[in-house]
């Protein structure tokens, strides 16, 4: 019953946004991270314990501001994303633009595929859909949600340009048959994991549980890696970067997986520390190694 009426309050809110200006969406969506912030004091914690270790340097009160300001941009992602995904294609091309356009068409000139890398960071969402649209559609790894309503309802939305979203019990022999036709993969790189397939890199000079997948696949099948990262322009504009395919290690380096993962890494983590403000403070990233 619970799962029903969450379905029903999203569906209501997105035949709303459908007709409230950008602005006002905006500042609504600030609204509901703010809030979030003042209610959800076990996820802000997460985000302080988070912060002191990645910024340990920086003042008690620029790390709570940050924090403050990750729940605020994630309270205007789902708004935004609810909102972006009620334009039309045309609509959707006209509130971006693309950094990096030609390092995606030589990525996909190679002939074996692309694994578009990036993280729970800026605008992720809206980038996904964009580039099937500026380029062409691709395959989306992602786990599904706990609310099989809501999860549909997201599927939906994902698909609307004409992706595909597949998910962890169906991933590698999917994601083999898409690189081999040439197509993209998008992966988020930085949630904490306990597969089989997990290794340790460094994130903010801290051990973190990460996925070899990428970094396998990649030197399986010859694909180049492209980091992608989304930042807001201000006025409900994106701008979506592109970024140089990450230099594989040599095949005979005595561990090019966890290098290659390490490398690719690096890449988001330059990212968040430009922007910690866009990042998912509130996720136990270093579970692991927690005190």
């Amino acid at each position: 019953m619970r799962h029903r009426i969450e379905y029903l309050v999203v569906r209501a809110l997105i035949a709303l946004i459908r007709l409230t200006p950008g602005p006002l969406v905006r500042a609504a969506g600030t609204a509901l991270g703010l809030a979030f912030y003042a209610v959800d004091g076990a996820h802000r914690r997460i985000a302080q314990r988070n912060l002191a270790t990645a910024f340990p340097s920086r003042p008690a009160k620029e790390r709570r501001a940050i924090a403050r300001r990750a729940f605020t941009h994630f309270g205007r992602l789902t708004l935004e994303l609810l909102r972006f995904a009620t334009l039309s294609p045309e609509q959707m091309l006209a509130r971006v633009e693309i950094d990096g356009e030609e390092r995606v068409r030589l990525a996909y000139a190679h002939g074996k595929g692309v694994l578009f890398i990036t993280g729970h960071f800026g605008f992720w969402e809206l980038q996904a859909m964009v580039h099937a649209l500026r380029f062409q559609p691709g395959t989306i790894l992602a786990r599904a949600l706990d609310n099989p309503h809501l999860h549909g309802l997201l599927e939906r939305i994902r698909g609307r340009t004409g992706n595909t979203v597949v998910y962890r019990q169906e991933t590698i022999r999917r994601v083999m048959r898409t690189l081999q036709a040439g197509h993209g993969v998008a992966v988020l790189i930085e949630q904490h994991i306990m597969s089989r397939d997990a290794i340790y890199v460094d994130f903010f000079d801290r051990p973190a549980a990460t996925t070899s997948a990428v970094a396998a696949l990649a030197l399986r099948t010859g694909a180049p890696v492209v980091p992608v990262f989304a930042l807001p322009l201000g006025g409900g504009r994106y701008r979506m970067v592109y970024e140089h395919p990450v230099e594989p290690p040599r095949a005979d380096a005595a561990d090019a997986v966890r290098e290659f993962t390490q490398r690719c890494t690096d890449v988001l983590e330059m990212y968040v520390r430009r922007h910690p403000e866009l990042w998912l403070w509130m996720h136990r990233r270093w579970r692991d190694t927690e005190v």
